[in-house]
């Protein structure tokens, strides 16, 4: 394999990323593998310090062998955030890497997503989006599912605050990940979502908010990104942000690209154009998902397109 093509590490957990060699070998995953999953969840598992502690775990990802090809042409469909998000001045623009003080919905909408993987504890980000059952947390493919595995113990932290949980934990009832994910791992459809179930008689939306979402949005767009990273110099106790104008990869995916040195912990955090500093509200369009590891402080994050609507359409229907 072409010395170049090193290694790229999926941003999953509080460990630091790892540097290594692309192998030809892909998961064995079936193709007809089911696309959703409902995860069991043992109440009170959670605890501030099984948070706090959730083990560092350092994992590289390959693009699925069957690429699928990305139709950036297709209809845009916009699902409009909670409240409209007025015209800002961008005073936090460019950034490539800070703890996010400028308040606003945002910092209610994002949060740590917490899950067991294996035997291991392992944690992501997360956030609220605007859905038609109120419930529905958009994050990374490799979030909800890893090497052929479903993760369980799936919860869902708005708000996380060093072990503190403001808004509560909300337990998925079932994830989703595109059909490409779910079959191959495809990096390029790195998508995951959950429905998480109502707390104190409330939805998920109705206690902390959601955003809006944009599917075929097209690229090169004026982008922040959000997260919870927590290897160094991040330790997961702050949400941190990145923005800046956007790219297109150019070596093995049709993904996003953004200047940003967020790390492992922050994979699932929303990427948001036409985002607004003063309201905390924006148009999210991809994830954190992955960095290559001879390509430092660059971040990567799927194109929504026709594939992440269709399962962004069976979570919301669920």
């Amino acid at each position: 394999m072409n010395r170049h093509r090193t290694a790229l590490s999926v941003l999953l957990s509080a460990g630091a990323l790892v540097a290594g060699v692309l192998t030809a070998a892909t998961p064995s995953i079936a193709a007809d593998a089911p696309t959703s999953f409902r995860p069991q969840h043992t109440q009170g598992f959670w605890t501030a310090e099984r948070m706090r502690a959730a083990t560092p775990l350092d994992v590289t990802a390959v693009p699925g062998a069957a690429r699928t090809a990305v139709a950036a042409s297709a209809t845009p469909t916009a699902i409009a955030p909670t409240a409209a998000a007025p015209a800002a001045s961008p005073a936090a623009f460019p950034q490539a890497g800070g703890a996010w003080t400028g308040g606003g919905a945002v910092v209610k909408t994002s949060g740590r997503v917490f899950f067991t993987m294996g035997s291991r504890t392992a944690s992501c980000s997360g956030n609220s989006i605007t859905s038609a059952n109120g419930s529905t947390v958009m994050t990374a493919g490799h979030c909800v599912k890893y090497q052929g595995a479903w993760h369980t113990n799936w919860v869902f932290v708005p708000a996380y605050n060093n072990g503190s949980a403001p808004y509560g934990q909300w337990s998925a009832t079932k994830t989703f990940a595109t059909d490409q994910w779910a079959a191959s791992e495809d990096m390029n459809m790195d998508v995951g979502l959950a429905v998480v179930a109502p707390l104190n008689g409330q939805t998920l939306s109705q206690a902390v908010g959601a955003q809006g979402v944009l599917f075929n949005g097209g690229y090169n767009k004026k982008m922040y990104s959000f997260g919870f990273p927590a290897a160094a110099p991040y330790d997961g106790t702050k949400l941190v942000y990145c923005s800046g104008n956007s790219g297109k990869d150019f070596l093995l995916t049709k993904d996003h690209s953004l200047g940003c040195n967020m790390t492992g912990g922050s994979s699932g955090g929303p990427w948001f154009q036409d985002f607004n500093e003063a309201t905390g509200l924006g148009t999210q369009v991809s994830v954190n998902s992955f960095g290559y590891t001879f390509l430092p402080n660059r971040m990567y994050g799927p194109y929504l397109g026709n594939e992440a609507k269709a399962a962004y359409d069976k979570a919301q229907a669920s």
